[in-house]
């Protein structure tokens, strides 16, 4: 399974979502909090083009945000994702 890495913030309902969902499926992640990380985020933007979190990486893959993630978990596509970028 790949390893999933999120990008979130303190304030964020969306990551708090993202986590949840993770954690009900039993999938372990790393966390980072870019709350008030002002490289890592831009970091962030610069590889994603994207200025929100969460961000959610599987491996080296950006899933998008929690939006893409529930999406990968309706679908029944969210294990067989992980597999595959592992």
């Amino acid at each position: 399974m790949a390893k999933v890495v999120i990008y979130s913030a303190d304030y964020c309902g969306y990551c708090t979502m993202a986590k949840r969902l993770l954690d009900a499926r039993s999938v372990p992640y790393v966390e980072h909090d870019v709350t008030d990380d002002f490289d890592r985020r831009k970091w962030l933007i610069e590889i994603t083009g994207k200025r929100t979190v969460p961000q959610i990486f599987f491996g080296d893959h950006l899933v998008g945000g929690f939006d893409e993630l529930a999406a990968l978990d309706r679908s029944g596509n969210l294990v067989a994702t992980l597999e595959a970028n592992a």
